[in-house]
This record gives structure tokens, C-alpha cells and sequence, in this order.
């Protein structure tokens, strides 16, 4: 049967916006789960569900999909991060009996950020927090363990200087990017950019146990937010 533009048109908005982002998840996961199959990498699977299913913020963002459907998409990713902790729901995503809880904090951090911005109409300082997590960690953990030589220490935890920098580096252009694309390039957007791009790294540094996922997003989001709000407004 052939399938039209006005069938598609039929469809409840709400409905569409949700299908799409659900696709893209499930385009993410199916992903991991061929490398998982194939390849024994499992910190190459975490980081492509990290990264892959992080950048669902921009379709909601952009689809301006309903806070509830965030809100609800992020209790029930908690709840099965929490039980796959346990039970192999998500093999190569989470090791069980692993000693992190930074997929939870990942999932719980989506939905404060789209509870907290949905409502005050400032969606994009939510994808700021969420893709500074993505992009900025998920690639300072590939670039330390690929290319780290040189350590440090934090509380036990061992972290290097080529994953802080570059942690850094892509935070300070998300945040820029973001801020200048909604509030215009000015010199003070681009301050605000560093001061975000530095807390969010020494956030990243101090962390453990995976709570790096939830301050990380949290603080920045909060930051930019009250600096563009002083700075700015």
C-alpha cells in the first residue's frame, strides 16, 4: 500500500514528536548491540550509547516535545538502568555488579533538566547541560584511555590531563555554540562559555561512582543559566 504525505499529517502531533525520538534511541541501542554482538569492546558500546542516545535532547528540543513525555521517558530509563545494575537487561550498556551508578544519574539528569527548563521555556540551557555530558566526557574518557600518559589523582580516582583537556575543550564549544546560536556571539557568551567549560571539567575530575553524570549536566545547566541570566539580561 502506498503511503502518503496526508497520512502521516493524520497522525496526533504528540504522537510523531515521541515516535521520532523513540526511533532514534532504538536506532542507538541496536547500534551497541551489533557491536556488542560482534566485537568485545564493552567500553566502545557504553560510549556509543553515551553519546548516541544523549543527543536525544536536541530532537526534543527542536521537535519541542513535551516536558511530560521527557520526564516520563527518564523515570522509566532510570528504573531499567537501576535493575540491569543487577540483572543483564543491558548487556555491554552496564556491567553487572559494576561499581557505578552513572547510567542512572545519566537518565535522572534528563529529567531534572527537562522538568527545570520545559517550565521556565529555556529548553536550551537543558541540552547544554546534557550535551556537555554526552559529548564532553564520553570523548575525554575515549581520548584518556586511548591517549592519557600523563596521571593524576582525585579522591582514589585516577584521571589524565589529555581526558581533562579534552573535556574542556569540547564543553567550552558546546556551551559556545549553544549560547551563541539563542543569545548571539558577544564576548560575554563566550566568557560564559569558559567559566561553564572549567567548572564542568573540575565537576567531571572530582567525581566517582559515575555521579559525574548528574553534577556535571546539573552544574553547568544551572551555571550558564545564572551567569546569562546576570550577564545578559
Amino acid at each position: 500500500m502506498l503511503i502518503t504525505f496526508s497520512d502521516f499529517t493524520s497522525i496526533p502531533v504528540l504522537w510523531l514528536q515521541t515516535a521520532i525520538a523513540a526511533i532514534w534511541v532504538l536506532f542507538i541501542l541496536l547500534i551497541a548491540w551489533v557491536v556488542n554482538r560482534f566485537a568485545d569492546k564493552p567500553e566502545i558500546v557504553r560510549k556509543i550509547v553515551h553519546i548516541g542516545t544523549g543527543n536525544v535532547i536536541l530532537i526534543a528540543w527542536w521537535l519541542d516535545i513535551p516536558a511530560s513525555v521527557g520526564i516520563t521517558a527518564s523515570i522509566l530509563a532510570s528504573a531499567i538502568t537501576l535493575l540491569s545494575y543487577r540483572f543483564p537487561i543491558l548487556p555491554g550498556i552496564n556491567s553487572v555488579g559494576r561499581q557505578s551508578l552513572g547510567t542512572f544519574f545519566y537518565s535522572v539528569s534528563f529529567g531534572i533538566l527537562v522538568a527545570w527548563f520545559w517550565y521556565l521555556q529555556q529548553p536550551q540551557y537543558a541540552a547544554l547541560g546534557i550535551l556537555i555530558m554526552t559529548w564532553g566526557d564520553g570523548l575525554a574518557a575515549l581520548i584518556g584511555q586511548r591517549f592519557g600518559t600523563h596521571k593524576y589523582k582525585v579522591f582514589g580516582t585516577e584521571k589524565s590531563w589529555e581526558g581533562s583537556l579534552t573535556m574542556m575543550l569540547v564543553s567550552y564549544l558546546v556551551s559556545g555554540l549553544i549560547l551563541v546560536g539563542t543569545q548571539g556571539n558577544s564576548w560575554q557568551t563566550w566568557a560564559i562559555s569558559l567559566i561553564v567549560a572549567v567548572i564542568a571539567t573540575a565537576l567531571e575530575a572530582v567525581s566517582f561512582l559515575g555521579i559525574d553524570n548528574l553534577t556535571v549536566p546539573l552544574g553547568s545547566a544551572a551555571l550558564a543559566f545564572f551567569l546569562s541570566q546576570l550577564v545578559l539580561s
